[in-house]
């Protein structure tokens, strides 16, 4: 833990050290142009033979629960309103927060489930927790300016015990409507460091944002196939920023038919954290 803070103290980017990774690796790259890849995604082979009890149970090989060792269920109160939420790693001088806003009808345990979405939850976990690193996963009242107030004033109170932290907001579904209001606020605009959309929304004012004038990565996750979002309505939107800017540093990863919930199964988070790490403003 010395050598990674003190590392970071000479002006070195931070790292994310692997945590299974051959087992959250993409299982095969259709094809790729620049910003944009295309990974094979196959519902007998990432999710029934990735799952004990398919959607409901990952294999023991893809889960380590020791990390619960971290985990707190928390109250916090501020003027926004009451927001519980679930902390685990370091609530103090974390090198790196990682928040993950549910979509509608989900809470705060849905992004610290250890067996749903193929362990990919848990393995967030273990990689904020074995790199001194805080993941959140919190409950807020809607997707408006009031569940927008509330993430703020969660982020506001975490970034306060973690000045040197960096900070990414990974929003699934609905919870997408959240990554755009919380770009477009003065205060959360000018602190987060990254934005991830898994199998979420489109908003264009994000340009007139200041998140986007620090030029915030953004992450992409989508399947071909979801229901809910359109993948090539997003796709629309991830061009139009690199439109704006070709060398913004966007990316997107279409998950070839895969369906609403497939990027929050799927996306290798320690390579897309450890990239928004290395262009972080």
């Amino acid at each position: 833990m010395f050598l990674l803070f003190s590392g970071l103290a000479y002006g070195q980017t931070l790292s994310l050290k692997p945590f299974k990774d051959d087992l959250f690796a993409y299982p095969a790259i259709l094809s790729s142009e620049g910003a944009y890849t295309v990974v094979d995604y196959r519902e007998l082979r990432d999710i029934n033979a990735r799952d004990k009890v398919p959607e409901r149970r990952a294999q023991a090989q893809y889960v380590d629960t020791g990390v619960r060792k971290v985990q707190q269920d928390l109250l916090l109160k501020t003027d926004a309103g009451n927001i519980r939420h679930i902390a685990v790693g370091r609530t103090q001088g974390a090198a790196i927060i990682v928040l993950y806003l549910h979509g509608r009808g989900g809470s705060r345990k849905q992004g610290v489930d250890d067996f749903t979405f193929g362990g990919n939850f848990n393995r967030i976990k273990n990689l904020m927790a074995g790199n001194g690193g805080l993941y959140l996963s919190p409950d807020f009242s809607d997707f408006g300016d009031t569940g927008a107030a509330q993430i703020a004033a969660l982020i506001g109170h975490y970034a306060e015990r973690s000045p040197g932290a960096k900070i990414f907001i990974a929003c699934g579904s609905m919870g997408g409507a959240l990554c755009w209001k919380l770009a477009a606020r003065k205060n959360t605009g000018g602190r987060i460091d990254g934005l991830l959309l898994l199998g979420s929304l489109w908003d264009e004012s994000f340009f007139s944002s200041l998140a986007f004038k620090r030029r915030v990565p953004v992450f992409f996750g989508q399947g071909s196939k979801d229901p809910v979002f359109p993948v090539e309505k997003q796709e629309v939107f991830f061009r139009s920023i690199l439109a704006k800017s070709k060398t913004y540093p966007a990316r997107f990863v279409r998950f070839e038919t895969g369906t609403h919930g497939t990027p929050i199964r799927m996306t290798d988070w320690r390579g897309t954290l450890n990239w928004m790490l290395s262009k972080a403003p």
